[in-house]
């Protein structure tokens, strides 16, 4: 007989709505099925540093305790973190969030929960966790992300247990749910065989979504325009990038191929700060000399960041490593013109509705100049494109129903 109320837990995201894909989906999923019966969500939040959420400053959030607030209807966690950890933070973060899930669990007698872990960071610890869940009745299910061991952040050791990790997560899941089919065949490639008694890993494919309506900010929404006034930028006239401002996401090789061309508008970069990288290309570029390249800093709120979208002459996006891309999505679902580096996550996503560059020197570079004179009805064009693959396979709606329907799946 089928439970009246499935609860999940979900693992892995410093919180919900801050930049970075997993909380962006987590403030998602809980927003869609706030009003849902059958489902219960327990959410593990930082409760203090890099990423964290401060209930008391958001919106829609209702304090319980000292560690546990509500939000979206769904019960969220806080867990603190050794900030003198460095690195080291997101592996006991995740272990310790784990922890707290399964006392939770055991303290209100939770029949059958399910565990969702993002990414795979803590391979070593996961098959004592594995026993534990399942001694309690529940499943583990997995997002393994992307590559992780391919970050350019990392050292070689430090690769290697990324990689090993990875095996591990795997092998102690009872399903994991992949964000590209890219990673999906990768997972099958990689560990067919090497899973717990030799058998393969259950696999199934449910993408990021991302929203398809338009902001809700007029064109001369005074937000906005104060916005452009304040970063020397108007409608149209810049280029865009959004995302975390590391390595693998290819801001040096963006930087370069402007600086290139002969683009009379503005690359403005939405971006975290990283002042090693910053310094680094500043040492090797020195592109503060161009006016045209623009760090506006982040931009959280989310309508005048969708319209900011909308507005972007193009979007350039250079991320190489990892699944279905949020940044990725949200552009394809707001901007006409969408200029991707050329591997097979950013391909599968937008297929022929975008355009394609690759690292070889010259070849962004020679990409902008072509497309910077664009006629209106081509850039038209690629937009539908783009739009209508948002719609029919990425729309958050149908992206959370895929969820709903694994969650209460009495075949698992």
């Amino acid at each position: 007989m089928a439970q009246d109320v499935q609860h999940v837990f979900l693992v892995g995201a410093k919180s919900l709505g801050a930049y970075g894909g997993y909380e962006t989906f987590i403030n998602k999923l809980t927003e869609y099925h706030q009003n849902n019966e059958k489902i219960k969500y327990h959410v593990a939040c930082k409760a203090n540093g890099d990423g964290s959420m401060d209930p008391s400053k958001t919106d829609g959030a209702a304090i319980v305790s000292d560690h546990e607030f509500v939000y979206h209807n769904a019960n969220c966690i806080q867990i603190h973190i050794p900030e003198i950890l460095g690195p080291a933070q997101a592996i006991y973060y995740d272990v310790a969030a784990l922890r707290a899930c399964c006392d939770y669990i055991k303290k209100n007698n939770i029949p059958h929960p399910i565990v969702y872990i993002m990414a795979c960071r803590i391979g070593p610890f996961i098959g004592h966790y594995y026993k534990k869940i399942h001694k309690l009745g529940g499943q583990i299910f997995l997002n393994p992300d992307g590559h992780e061991w391919m970050r350019a952040k990392w050292s070689k050791p430090v690769r290697r247990y990324w990689k090993l990790s990875e095996h591990r997560m795997v092998k102690y899941s009872d399903l994991a749910v992949c964000d590209s089919i890219t990673i999906e065949k990768y997972i099958h490639e990689s560990y067919d065989g090497k899973g717990i008694k030799g058998r393969n890993p259950k696999t199934t494919f449910i993408a990021y979504g991302a929203e398809t309506r338009k902001s809700k900010l007029s064109d001369d929404d005074q937000k906005l325009l104060d916005w452009y006034k304040e970063k020397g930028l108007s409608a149209k006239g810049y280029y865009l990038v959004v995302g975390r401002f590391v390595p693998e996401n290819n801001y040096e090789t963006m930087i370069r191929e402007f600086m290139k061309s002969s683009s009379k508008r503005d690359f403005a970069i939405i971006t975290t700060h990283n002042d090693v990288l910053l310094e680094k290309i500043e040492d090797e570029f020195h592109f503060k000399s161009d006016k045209r390249i623009k760090f506006v800093g982040t931009v959280y709120d989310e309508e005048l960041l969708m319209k900011i979208r909308e507005n972007a002459y193009g979007y350039l996006h250079g991320h190489e490593v990892g699944g279905t891309n949020p940044s990725l999505l949200e552009a394809l679902g707001s901007t006409e013109l969408n200029l991707l580096l050329d591997v097979g996550f950013n391909s599968e996503v937008a297929d022929d509705g975008a355009l394609y560059w690759n690292k070889e020197e010259g070849n962004l570079a020679s990409l902008i100049n072509k497309v910077d004179s664009m006629r209106e009805s081509e850039i038209a064009v690629l937009g539908q494109k783009a739009h209508q693959r948002i719609r029919q396979l990425y729309n958050w709606e149908y992206i959370c129903n895929e969820y709903e329907e694994i969650w209460l799946d009495d075949s698992q």
